[in-house]
């Protein structure tokens, strides 16, 4: 399946919320969905799962709207949704019916997720006597009772620990390896790069940047390496004292020694030299922007 979201506008009021924002997103992959907060994202979402309709654009899959009747959404909430005061499983199943879930198929589908989720304890409870991380896990099953084609998750790991993180770390990889679209709305940008192929990001209601994450890395100068050396200090002081022309800069950042070039075709000048005059480098890396670097550089200003 393919989904299109193509040139959508949303207003409320005055207030110009989306401003033609477009992007595409694939079965069996995920897109990263990323902006600050109040720069549209939770409308797009919302749009995309017909909660409203956008006053202009388009939102396509394979082509054709999207028809709820066939094509099930699961959507993981950042605020949780679920009734405090029931017990889990009834509720869990009260809205696999609502989709049209036979019965028994959603208590094994809930079943499973209990036991990859180590809460099956938990089935017959009322949801307001478990913990933060365990009603965020509840609310995850919630998500993917009907099995659902396309699973949006909007800052799924908020309340997880270490070891719970994990668990949600497998069960998003089952289901992108089985074919389902993935949409990942978070803050915490090394669980996007670790999922996401591709993202988008807005500011302002626009779409500042989309693509894959390699290329859009890649697309960055790459004339900053950063050599592994067990001796940071002394490396650093080889490379000032020998006044290389074809470095602009050496210095240490949090603890490992960094290199600014002149430019990327002094790359092996620099790897000969480090070769010759640093006996304990243990490699030489380029040193990518990361996923935050790239983030904070498109949406600082206004939101």
């Amino acid at each position: 399946m393919k989904l299109s979201v193509n040139e959508i506008y949303k207003s409320f009021g005055e207030k110009n919320v989306l401003k033609g924002i477009s992007f595409s997103a694939e079965s069996g992959k995920a897109l990263g969905i990323l902006g600050r907060n109040g720069a549209g994202k939770t409308t797009l979402i919302r749009i995309i799962m017909q909660v409203f309709g956008a006053d202009a654009g388009t939102v396509l899959l394979d082509g054709k709207p999207i028809n709820t009747e066939k094509v099930h959404i699961g959507y993981l909430p950042e605020e949780r949704g679920l009734y405090p005061k029931q017990k889990i499983m009834t509720q869990l199943l009260y809205f696999a019916e609502l989709k049209g879930v036979d019965k028994k198929q959603a208590k094994a589908t809930a079943d499973k997720y209990f036991k990859e989720l180590e809460i099956e304890q938990y089935k017959n409870v009322r949801l307001d006597t478990l913990s933060k991380g365990n009603q965020q896990k509840i609310q995850l099953i919630a998500a993917l009772i009907a099995n659902p084609d396309i699973i949006i998750l909007d800052e799924p790991f908020s309340g997880f620990d270490p070891v719970n993180a994990g668990m949600l770390k497998n069960i998003v990889k089952e289901l992108i390896k089985d074919g389902k679209m993935v949409l990942f709305s978070s803050h915490q940008m090394n669980y996007i790069e670790e999922f996401c192929d591709d993202i988008i990001i807005l500011n302002g209601g626009k779409s500042v940047l989309d693509g894959s994450i390699k290329k859009i890395k890649r697309s960055y100068a790459r004339n900053v390496l950063e050599i592994a050396t067990q001796e940071s200090e002394k490396s650093l002081s080889v490379l000032q004292n020998a006044d290389l022309p074809f470095v602009n800069k050496a210095e240490i950042i949090e603890g490992t020694l960094t290199v600014t070039l002149k430019g990327e075709e002094n790359k092996p000048e620099l790897i000969k030299f480090a070769a010759e005059n640093l006996p304990d480098m243990d490699g030489i890396y380029i040193k990518e922007p990361t996923l935050a670097d790239i983030f904070i550089h498109y949406t600082e200003g206004s939101v």
